[in-house]
């Protein structure tokens, strides 16, 4: 039955308040300098982050007009430099729900300087680190860690029986922490990684009018003679090399990683479990298809609606409460409600395997027990984890 109070009626799980609630989510994103796309299909798009977070916003204020509240977007697409004083004057005005779309070092200043009843989500950054001994308790994790994305590839290729890799990383300090994701991720789950190479990222264009000659005479090079091998995986977070593997690799070897069979949270391909209607509403409203990073926008945003719904209240700290707390879950097309690890802030979702025109699978795999969650077989489980800033952390 549902139940009504003096400063609120509670209709079936929703909080009427008494009085307006306004809740208001700033989106920044920070553009750096990036190569130049392997192709047309890959050109960054003007509105990337930002149409995720507009279709959720119309979708926080589809409920919200039922309940009193409302719910306002603010877009700010900054640089590097300008980063900071950008995210100040928005603190300045007032805001206090934050989106970041950034790289982890630019993501840790902002929080490090946001008031103490700020909450800020990472919309981007998989950066394992941020979720263990560098997490901060006013940072929320969207987008899945390098742990949670190595742990999705890993179980489908122990499940395939696929247990013995040829690890390719490049020299990037991302690249490198990535590899070291999918070396946790092999002895978690009993694979082995008979060789590793390391491709050496020495800057220029990825793109010429003899590319693919080139490609076609260096790939099958650098990966002669390695040993024998079930599956090439690929940890290339810089994007500099991964995609020339497939059908380049000197002994035939499926491709998985960051090229080939690669783990994202959406994908065009997804239609299951209602995904469809997702799909056709960002098209309708963006021109476009949606990916990874729109996905992660929507994402963000919706947490925060769905937590103003059920409090009834716009205070951060009211919010950020529910959300790790027991009763808070969000449908996010995924088939199992997303909820938050209450030990490190990250958000627990399942990973796509996608082809590029398919969802091979979705992880986590059958097979792969948790005491708690299944989802917790991804990334940092609570025994694994340094993080100290949340009040179920170790």
């Amino acid at each position: 039955m549902c139940l009504s109070a003096a400063t609120a009626v509670l209709v079936c799980g929703a909080v009427f308040p008494a009085a307006a609630q306004t809740a208001t989510v700033a989106v920044l994103r920070i553009d750096y300098p990036s190569l130049l796309p392997l192709s047309r299909l890959d050109l960054l798009q003007e509105d990337r982050a930002f149409a995720g977070a507009r279709v959720a916003t119309d979708d926080n204020r589809t409920t919200g007009q039922f309940l009193g509240q409302t719910h306002e977007l603010v877009e700010v697409a900054t640089t590097p430099e300008n980063a900071m004083a950008d995210f100040q004057a928005l603190v300045e005005d007032g805001l206090r729900l934050f989106v970041l779309v950034g790289s982890s070092e630019d993501m840790l200043a902002m929080v490090d300087a946001a008031p103490e009843d700020a909450v800020l989500f990472n919309a981007s950054s998989g950066d394992t680190t941020l979720r263990d001994e560098r997490c901060r308790a006013n940072l929320l994790h969207i987008a899945p860690s390098d742990a949670m994305r190595a742990d999705a590839v890993t179980q489908f290729l122990v499940w395939k029986r696929w247990t013995e890799w040829f690890l390719i990383a490049g020299s990037n300090p991302e690249d490198v922490a990535l590899a070291e994701a999918y070396r946790t991720s092999a002895r978690k789950f009993g694979a082995e990684i008979v060789e590793e190479r390391t491709f050496e990222d020495t800057g220029g264009s990825r793109v010429s009018d003899s590319g693919h000659v080139l490609v076609q005479k260096q790939i099958p090079v650098f990966t002669q003679d390695a040993e024998e091998h079930d599956v090439v995986v690929a940890a290339d977070a810089s994007d500099v090399f991964a995609e020339y593997l497939p059908y380049h690799v000197w002994e035939p070897a499926p491709v998985a990683g960051s090229a080939g069979l690669r783990p994202v949270t959406w994908a065009p391909t997804h239609e299951s479990w209602g995904a469809t209607q997702m799909q056709t509403r960002f098209e309708d409203s963006a021109g476009r298809m949606m990916d990874d990073l729109d996905y992660q926008t929507w994402l963000a945003v919706r947490v925060v609606g769905e937590a103003v719904t059920r409090t009834g209240s716009d205070d951060p700290k009211v919010l950020r409460e529910y959300m790790l707390g027991d009763e808070f879950e969000l449908a996010a097309f995924k088939g199992v409600p997303v909820t938050f690890r209450d030990w490190n802030g990250q958000l627990r979702q399942p990973i796509l395997l996608s082809n590029g025109r398919m969802t091979v699978s979705v992880s986590p795999q059958e097979g792969f027990l948790h005491q708690v969650s299944l989802l917790d077989t991804l990334g940092l489980d609570r025994p694994e984890n340094n993080c100290s800033a949340f009040a179920g952390g170790n």
